[in-house]
């Protein structure tokens, strides 16, 4: 999710390597900051980039600029975790607030769009050659056009449709506080961007389960923090801590649930070792308690460890009870295979987990449980294509939600009519309105639909919500 008019999705490095399509410029050498550049995606008409800035030097650096040209005909997109500065087809990125000291040895990362088949040249970090030396010229590791998509896994990846032998998932599904058995799910903005600005106690009757994004991180890591956000407050003209507290329960007075969604495109919440898993569970339940949030929500766009995470998530649900609510919201990539770190930790909390509303937008094409094509997002094939990975992997039907952007400004790409939403609905549950790709079998049980986000619904005039929520209810 993100906090401005453009979601996208946040790649790892890893990607490279386990979806094998990557272009990949290596540095010279080591010593000194280096710039490395990969091609995460590329579908043909457009690609999506990476650079990873490294401090290979002895002293800590107190700010970067990554400066590169693009061909004529190569243009740049949307980006993410830097600020951005052009000059014709030559760009340059710098740091956020947040990224831009790197110790010793450490390092960080920032992305964009691309339309057009060029490559960025002449690379330059701090004003010296990104490699520590001349740029090297990029290296095509995908396969030729005529073989599979640059999206599918390489051989050693166990195929999506194969659920893991060691854990059969539970047959019955945990107590989730009274939720229908087809929800709808709204994420609501603590925060003030473009789209419509709402009181908490605004939301529109059609949500059952609101996202309230987002929590923050703290200096302590694994902690997180929550509170009505200034700039919020100041657009609303006053909203109170005490205000919201009194409007979640208005919520919850009229059978809706609010849970606290954890992380978004700027969320840096890590969990990655028992103190910060102690420190989430310990952090988020004092939040549950003080605001009356019936769960959790995971939305981490910038890493997660499943080991710990799924640590914390056991620890927070035996402080707070059977009844609470966890949801996650993990992007397209991060559920293309049961061993990648979302999907495990869906996989290894399975008996304990609500629903996962996969993010089915900004993804470009990707390969659906039939491992035979790649699916172009914004249709019903994509939908429903990806969705049956989750669902022949292990997940229950009840447990896999479908996440779409609720009309124009709400997404990067993927944004779809609200009608084929429910027609991927109806695919997976009946057998029914599918395009060309049609699941092995039907799930009567699917969980339902999720949007960002309910202010952008409302900005858009709440078609998504009135459309997809009475559909629902005539789902098996």
């Amino acid at each position: 999710m993100r906090r401005t008019r453009t979601l996208i999705l946040t790649l790892v490095t890893a990607l490279a390597a386990t979806v094998g399509a990557a272009w990949v410029a290596l540095p010279a050498f080591a010593a000194g900051a280096t710039a490395t550049f990969v091609k995460t995606a590329d579908w043909g008409t457009g690609w999506e980039g990476k650079y990873t800035i490294t401090n290979g030097g002895a002293s800590t650096i107190s700010g970067w600029a990554v400066t590169f040209d693009l061909p004529a005909g190569t243009t740049l997109g949307t980006y993410w975790d830097a600020l951005l500065t052009s000059s014709g087809q030559r760009h340059t990125f710098t740091n956020r607030s947040w990224n831009g000291t790197l110790a010793p040895g450490a390092s960080t990362s920032f992305g964009f769009l691309a339309t057009g088949s060029g490559s960025p040249a002449n690379c330059q970090l701090n004003g010296a050659p990104c490699g520590g030396g001349p740029t090297p010229t990029p290296t095509r590791t995908t396969p030729p056009a005529t073989t599979a998509p640059p999206t599918t896994p390489p051989a050693t990846t166990p195929p999506a449709t194969t659920p893991p032998a060691t854990t059969p998932p539970p047959t019955t599904a945990p107590p989730t506080g009274d939720l229908p058995k087809h929800l709808l799910t709204g994420y609501w903005h603590n925060f003030d961007n473009p789209a419509v600005e709402l009181r908490l106690r605004d939301v529109p009757a059609d949500y059952d389960l609101v996202a309230v994004a987002f929590a923050e991180a703290t200096a302590t890591p694994g902690a997180v923090t929550f509170a009505v956000d200034p700039g919020l407050s100041a657009a609303l003209g006053g909203y109170s801590d005490a205000e919201f507290t009194a409007d979640v329960q208005a919520l919850r007075s009229r059978g809706k649930r609010v849970i606290l969604s954890v992380g978004g495109e700027t969320g840096r919440v890590a969990v990655n070792d028992a103190a910060s898993a102690t420190a989430f569970a310990d952090s988020t339940y004092a939040l549950l308690r003080r605001y009356g949030f019936d769960g959790v929500d995971i939305d981490l766009e910038n890493g997660l460890n499943p080991t710990y995470m799924a640590q914390a998530l056991r620890a927070l649900r035996a402080k707070a009870g059977p009844s609470l609510i966890i949801a996650m919201a993990p992007q397209t990539i991060d559920m293309q295979s049961p061993a990648a770190g979302y999907f495990k930790l869906a996989l290894d909390i399975r008996d304990i987990l609500t629903v996962v509303n996969t993010q089915f937008y900004n993804s470009g094409a990707m390969l659906g449980c039939d491992q035979n094509a790649a699916y172009p997002q914004g249709s019903v094939n994509f939908i429903v294509a990806l969705a049956c990975i989750q669902l022949e992997a292990g997940l229950r039907p009840d447990q896999v939600g479908l996440g779409l952007p609720a009309g124009p400004g709400a997404a990067g790409g993927g944004i779809v009519a609200p009608s084929v939403v429910n027609a991927a609905l109806d695919c997976l549950a009946r057998g029914t309105n599918c395009g060309s790709f049609r699941p092995p079998r039907t799930y009567p049980g699917i969980r339902g639909a999720m949007t960002w986000s309910v202010n952008w619904d409302v900005s858009n005039g709440n078609g998504f919500a009135r459309t997809v929520k009475p559909h629902l209810a005539t789902l098996p």
